[in-house]
């Protein structure tokens, strides 16, 4: 593997179907994604309704657009269009990403693994030539290519990898393997599935299995999905694997994602086949009628150029911002070792990282605003100023719990109340285990800035967790 890496050939050219197949289902996935959003109501209940936002440190700034919002996501759809046929390709991913990205930055609470994947992922597709052929700039620019280097298609399986075989690793410790949690807590929950919900997922045993065998899952797939004589049935226990947690859990898009973005790791023959396909069925059954569509189908008048190359300029620009990007997807995970304390716990370290479904974390958190000077204090209502699943998320996250100790300071200083302290009363239950106090009611919060820092007002972990992975 050494070897194979040491000599990776960076001029080497490759077929260019995968990658315009990669950008077409890619596009679509993303559009479907923010119609969903839409026509479930969660641009209002989200980001509208509520009268405060959780912001990422260092990113306060970025906050919903009022009724603009709307225009937010309506840019994002349409870009998502635009980079799934390839029209304006560069300028589509690029407002893709920036548009995606500021979404998912509005408001800590609705933070997702998945998310975080497609904002990195669509950074990604910025540099790579995506639309080199099977696209509408093909039939604008009237060139299409055959070829383009090769690790532009390997950059997205590297990145794959890294998703998978991370969050296998998060699953060494000894919750998730010795104890089943929180698939213990999880599974006998779904009573209610036709068939498996009143016996497979009351067992105990299946609750080992399903803990052991995400675990095997994770660390595996990607070596499976890039050996050849595997692939194929790797990706059938992709599209298995995926398929069940989607019924078994509530998780979105994401298992879609994952089943067509493992695509990628076939070779060119597959893709060329779909693009084969639709041109044949989808292209010229259904578009007919426009002379625009037909021509695309056909690829008429389009010149065929051999190879993708970068140009000198390119290169230099595209090398350091790659080393850098997967640099930073390396060692971002395992930033928590810089921090004391038991991870699942004080989360310090856990976001960005590809820790998925690991804990079972419920919390009751209340703030009590004390006068320093007459000891006057009065409990605060939180439904007053957070939406019920704000309050869920707020109740075990110690950042979250600190901004918003912040907000209460300030909101009630405006009042005019003087002397303002914020105390928290904080108990959080973690993977079954009883629930404790979380937060040490004798520190003023509305004193302790936000920082990178190691939070020691939060009282430490009273049990243990023996095995470790990231």
């Amino acid at each position: 593997m050494k070897k194979k890496l040491l000599k990776y050939n960076f001029k080497e050219q490759t077929n260019a179907a995968p990658l315009a197949v990669f950008r077409l289902f890619f596009g679509l996935m993303m559009f479907a994604s923010i119609i969903r959003f839409w026509a479930n109501g969660w641009i209002e209940k989200l980001y509208l309704a509520p009268e405060f936002h959780f912001s990422y440190y260092g990113f306060e700034w970025i906050k919903p657009l009022g009724n603009y919002t709307y225009l937010l996501f309506l840019i994002c759809g349409l870009a998502a269009i635009f980079v799934a046929i390839g029209f304006k390709y560069r300028i589509a991913i690029i407002t893709f990403f920036l548009s995606f990205t500021y979404i998912e930055l509005m408001d800590k609470t609705t933070y997702l693994n998945h998310y975080y994947f497609i904002s990195i992922l669509s950074f990604l597709m910025i540099f790579l030539p995506a639309n080199a052929t099977f696209s509408v700039d093909n039939f604008i620019n009237k060139k299409q290519y055959k070829n383009v280097p090769k690790w532009t298609i390997d950059s997205i399986k590297l990145l794959l990898a890294i998703v998978y075989f991370y969050a296998g690793l998060a699953k060494l410790n000894s919750d998730w393997l010795l104890r089943a949690q929180p698939l213990k807590i999880w599974l006998p929950s779904k009573y209610d599935l036709p068939f498996i919900g009143e016996n497979l997922l009351q067992q105990n045993w299946f609750h080992f299995a399903m803990s052991w065998s995400g675990m095997l899952y994770d660390l595996a797939i990607p070596f499976l999905l890039l050996y050849k004589r595997t692939r194929f049935l790797a990706f059938l226990v992709v599209i298995f694997f995926h398929v069940f947690t989607r019924v078994l859990f509530p998780i979105g898009m994401f298992p879609y994602i994952m089943i067509v973005s493992a695509l990628i790791f076939f070779d060119a023959k597959l893709h060329l086949k779909i693009i084969h396909f639709i041109k044949k069925y989808i292209l010229k059954g259904n578009l007919k009628t426009t002379i625009f569509s037909n021509r695309i189908a056909a690829n008429t008048n389009i010149k065929s150029v051999e190879n993708y190359n970068f140009s000198r300029n390119k290169r230099k620009i595209f090398v350091p911002i790659f080393t850098l990007f997967f640099a930073i997807q390396l060692l971002l995970p395992w930033r928590y070792l810089l921090y004391p304390g038991e991870l699942f716990w004080t989360e310090e370290g856990y976001r960005f990282s590809w820790r998925v479904m690991l804990m079972e974390k419920a919390g009751s958190t209340n703030f009590k605003i004390k006068n320093l000077e007459t000891g006057n204090y009065f409990m605060v209502n939180n439904s007053d100023f957070l939406t019920s699943f704000q309050e869920k998320q707020m109740s075990f996250q110690p950042d979250f719990i600190l901004e918003y100790a912040h907000f209460l300071g300030d909101h009630f200083t405006k009042q005019g109340h003087k002397n303002v302290a914020v105390f928290a009363e904080s108990y959080v239950a973690l993977n079954g285990r009883l629930s404790t106090r979380f937060v040490n009611n004798t520190v003023d919060l509305y004193k302790i800035k936000r920082t990178f820092k190691h939070k020691e007002w939060i009282v430490p972990f009273q049990s243990e967790i023996k095995i470790k992975g990231i």
